[in-house]
């Protein structure tokens, strides 16, 4: 019998998109469809671009790049960063 259990990790994503009303929920769409909840949310406009940033203490290693592609798909997206612990692990450009 193998005893699995999944790596966790802090994460923290780094969206710059085009700045539109429906930006925020989308944006946190792809972790509640997960069932993981960030334990902060920021987002500042910057022009015609806002800037969001969402962090988890503790995510499962193997959703970090699912959830930084889902972020890339999302409309308006230019820029997505995610950040495993301290180290810079994925850039998707949209």
């Amino acid at each position: 019998m193998s005893d699995f259990s999944p790596a966790f990790s802090a994460a923290r994503f780094t969206v710059v998109a085009d700045a539109y009303p429906g930006l925020l929920s989308r944006a946190l769409e792809p972790f509640a469809k997960r069932d993981l909840v960030p334990d902060r949310v920021r987002s500042q406009r910057e022009g015609e671009l806002l800037r969001v940033e969402i962090s988890l203490d503790a995510m499962p290693l193997e959703m970090l790049h699912v959830v930084a592609g889902n972020l890339g798909q999302i409309v308006g997206v230019r820029r997505v960063e995610a950040m495993e612990g301290r180290h810079n692990r994925l850039a998707v450009a949209a």
